[in-house]
């Protein structure tokens, strides 16, 4: 079952957001949907990185309450931008030393940034050490680096350990 279904997780969204792409659940667009979610990950197997190693589903939990926490925050924040444009922002790109080593992670870290209003990943420098990151109203770096530490890589320390 392995061979035919890498990603039996992957396949079921693929079949469920294409259904919503259709926006119709008939025979035919679940059968296609069913074909594009066993083919697509069957063709895309062998460049998946190895399966990463999880700890902590307590912590997985903590995290993912806390990131749409802090999504929820910063749509406020950056609608209040938007909305009294007289408010002073300052952004700029700041240089985020990593601890992470797993790949996976990092990749994982760089998209939650990603996630969160107001703030983007831009680069990762080559020895993966690194992250540039846009953020929309950068007053105090350290305390910018610090918050990013504790709210979301300390937690994916915990969850992928090297």
């Amino acid at each position: 079952m392995r061979r035919l279904l890498p990603h039996p997780l992957l396949s079921a969204m693929l079949l469920v957001i294409w259904l919503l792409l259709a926006n119709d659940v008939g025979i035919g667009h679940i059968l296609l949907g069913s074909v594009l979610g066993v083919f697509i990950p069957l063709f895309s197997n062998r460049f998946w990185p190895e399966r990463p190693r999880l700890a902590r589903p307590g912590t997985i939990l903590l995290l993912s309450g806390r990131l749409l926490r802090d999504i929820v925050a910063a749509n406020f924040t950056v609608a209040s931008a938007i909305l009294h444009p007289q408010r002073n922002l300052t952004p700029g790109f700041v240089h985020y030393p990593l601890e992470l080593r797993n790949e996976f992670a990092i990749t994982v870290f760089a998209s939650l940034i990603s996630l969160t209003p107001g703030t983007v990943s831009a680069d990762l420098n080559a020895d993966r050490t690194v992250l540039l990151i846009h953020a929309l109203n950068v007053t105090d770096r350290d305390a910018l680096i610090a918050k990013i530490k504790q709210s979301y890589e300390r937690p994916l320390q915990e969850i992928f350990p090297c």
